[in-house]
């Protein structure tokens, strides 16, 4: 906890919510964040809010930030609606890098075989408990999954279980997200299917390449 909490506590960009103090108190391991006034995604997304182009802007703007994240050995590994803020200037705030995992520590602390995130929006790789193949193409993947539910008001993989939502991951692709709002451009909905490719190397290369 100690270890992630402080990658992330280096990380300082206006639409990521900083980690200002990383300690324990009577036993409980803590960090203190910025306060944000908004409203998280996943409530914009089922207040039925969100215009094609706001969901575009906030996965730009979405990419930008983890782009900044990741050019400094940073990956969430956590990018799903709730983690998204929205503030009354329609800016972006990503909160909780709890998970997040510097590209360039031990894999010990991260043990293969765990599998950590929110199942409907990690990538197969995370999915199966591959911590070793996680880099930050991850993030890339989640983000696809988000800008593919602010597009058609549902998470592209769904289950009764969480392990009936990881088999999906792992094995099922996707629904169209043409098919389930015609009105979204096809080239709209190529972008969301490539950085959701299932393998890693299909993917977007960087977040930038993604904005």
């Amino acid at each position: 906890f100690r270890r992630e909490a402080q990658a992330a506590s280096r990380l300082r960009h206006p639409a990521i919510v900083p980690i200002h103090e990383v300690g324990v108190h009577d036993g409980k391991h803590f960090y203190t964040m910025d306060y944000i006034k908004g409203r998280d995604l996943s409530n914009l997304i089922r207040s039925g809010a969100i215009s094609t182009r706001r969901a575009l802007d906030i996965a730009t703007q979405v990419a930008d930030a983890l782009d900044y994240a990741h050019n400094r050995g940073v990956i969430h590994r956590d990018i799903k609606p709730g983690n998204i803020m929205i503030d009354a200037e329609d800016r972006v705030h990503i909160m909780d890098f709890g998970l997040a995992k510097q590209l360039d520590s031990d894999t010990k602390f991260t043990r293969t075989g765990t599998t950590i995130g929110t199942p409907a929006y990690m990538p197969p790789e995370q999915a199966s408990g591959e911590s070793s193949r996680v880099d930050h193409r991850a993030d890339i993947y989640s983000l696809g999954a988000v800008l593919y539910e602010m597009l058609t008001a549902r998470a592209p993989f769904g289950g009764d279980t969480m392990m009936n939502t990881l088999m999906k991951v792992l094995s099922d692709e996707p629904v169209p997200p043409k098919r389930l709002n015609p009105r979204i451009h096809r080239d709209i909905q190529t972008i969301v299917l490539k950085a959701m490719e299932k393998s890693v190397e299909r993917r977007y290369g960087s977040m930038r390449d993604f904005a």
